[in-house]
């Protein structure tokens, strides 16, 4: 795969349809959209991924990766995210609406995952939860699963269009199933409720994976509070953080402001600083990347294409 420059900055940002009616002159990004080079890239967050991350075998290990952040003992398993989540029945479908981030206490978690602990482990699968947000299940190295929807796929649509499939599914659907009659009766979900808060009364199955043989990067630092991105980092063996300070951003860092969906805020605090710091040379180039298909690279010399005045599509 190319690698960057070293002396490049990185920036993740929301698609380019989000923030492009946000664009206009006199804005630096008005004029770096319009003058940058733009590289057509894949669409989509594992191809973002990729473009920042080798990883081999090819693929996105997710539970694998997050449990060894989590635990650091995600050798020799395979990994299964079981996440707590929340559904509701309509009068015709259940949904999913809410999976992982649920205000989770540890000493609710624990009480959660106690009766689940025999179902599971009957099946030789054992449960546990590092982190209140994030559960998982130890599977033999050579386990053969379905396919599982990761849950941003799932959330607000009908439960069943994303229930593992065939003879392969036919367990998973049944444990699902299990474990929603335990944890609907449980106590803690009668406290949460009680308390206004929603009960954990399902999990998701998703991420299946072993820890890859490689992951490398070319990025020196990696700033981002999401989870997958500060594993893929420690496996990769670069620094994480969370700074927001682009005074102190080194080259070849990656920014993940994927959540920012206001220009003005990105080109005040992010881009007009970067773009400055091309201009005198302390970056030789600065990358945007949309996720959707735009990747814009911008250097200093590209100032001086005054012609060019329309923005990318």
């Amino acid at each position: 795969m190319s690698r960057p420059d070293p002396t490049d900055a990185l920036l993740w940002l929301p698609p380019w349809a989000v923030l492009r009616e946000q664009v206009r002159p006199p804005m630096v990004l008005h004029r770096l959209a319009c003058r940058a080079d733009e590289e057509p890239v894949e669409v989509g967050e594992a191809a973002r991924i990729a473009r920042a991350f080798d990883i081999l075998p090819r693929g996105l290990p997710v539970a694998a990766l997050t449990r060894q952040l989590d635990a650091g003992d995600a050798a020799g398993c395979t990994w299964l995210r079981a996440d707590p989540g929340f559904v509701r029945a309509d009068m015709a479908t259940v949904r999913l609406y809410a999976c992982g981030e649920m205000d989770v206490s540890p000493e609710e978690c624990e009480a959660l995952l106690a009766p689940l602990k025999p179902l599971f482990g009957d099946e030789g699968l054992p449960i546990s939860a590092p982190v209140p947000s994030r559960w998982y299940l130890c599977l033999p190295p050579d386990a053969r699963l379905p396919d599982f929807d990761p849950p941003l796929e799932v959330i607000g649509d009908d439960l069943f269009a994303h229930m593992p499939e065939g003879d392969a599914g036919r367990r998973w659907r049944r444990l699902m199933n299990e474990a929603q009659v335990i944890l609907h009766n449980h106590e803690v979900n009668a406290r949460r409720a009680a308390a206004g808060k929603l009960p954990v009364n399902t999990l998701w199955f998703w991420g299946a994976s072993r820890l890859p043989d490689h992951v490398r990067s070319a990025r020196a630092q990696v700033r981002s509070g999401d989870v997958l991105l500060r594993a893929l980092a420690q496996r990769a063996g670069v620094e994480p953080s969370t700074d927001p300070e682009v005074a102190t951003l080194p080259p070849a860092a990656l920014v993940d402001l994927r959540e920012v969906r206001d220009a003005a805020l990105l080109e005040e605090h992010w881009i007009a600083p970067l773009v400055a710091q091309v201009r005198r040379g302390a970056l030789d180039e600065l990358r945007l990347d949309f996720g959707d298909g735009h990747l814009l690279r911008w250097r200093a010399a590209h100032r001086w294409r005054v012609w060019r005045r329309h923005l990318p599509a």
